[in-house]
């Protein structure tokens, strides 16, 4: 009949096996990661701006916002990079590595952010501007997500290790 494809007949050299096999790790590269860094944020809060007429918002969406999310995400990332496989980073549990550190990159960049809300004001050409405001809240909630994510990501893309029984 025209139109039809010919079946092969089923012979023990052409059955499936049907056992899934096992997914591939995801691969940790770099360059994603801060892309994925920069844009995701910047996406959203511009969004946020947007759908709320702050025009402070989108423009904080693309520098002080999505900025400090790439740049936490590439520093973190070059960190986990550079670390022996078996490092305890690399042994410890993904959900307590992430949070930690998430908090910590949080806490260096709220003191960056107190310390820039305080100081640049004093520069006469930011003295009236609402900008170095945003900085202690913009900084260390960036920092906070990017290191959560870019540790997680880190550590869900190493191989796991077989454990004695």
């Amino acid at each position: 009949m025209p139109g039809r494809t010919k079946q092969r007949p089923i012979t023990p050299d052409s059955t499936h096996d049907t056992t899934p096999e096992p997914a591939a790790r995801p691969r940790f590269v770099l360059w994603r990661e801060v892309l994925i860094a920069y844009a995701a944020p910047a996406v959203m809060a511009s969004a946020g701006g947007f759908a709320t007429g702050q025009s402070e918002l989108r423009i904080a969406a693309l520098t002080t916002i999505a900025g400090t999310s790439a740049l936490v995400a590439t520093l973190v990332g070059l960190r986990h990079r550079r670390r022996p496989a078996d490092s305890w980073a690399a042994r410890g549990p993904v959900p307590l590595l992430a949070l930690g550190f998430g908090l910590g990159c949080a806490a260096l960049a709220l003191g960056v952010g107190l310390a820039a809300a305080e100081l640049l004001p004093r520069i006469p050409a930011l003295a009236d501007s609402p900008w170095p405001g945003r900085l202690r809240i913009d900084l260390p909630l960036s920092a906070a997500i990017a290191a959560t994510m870019t540790t997680w990501r880190w550590r869900v893309s190493l191989p796991r290790r077989r454990r004695a029984h």
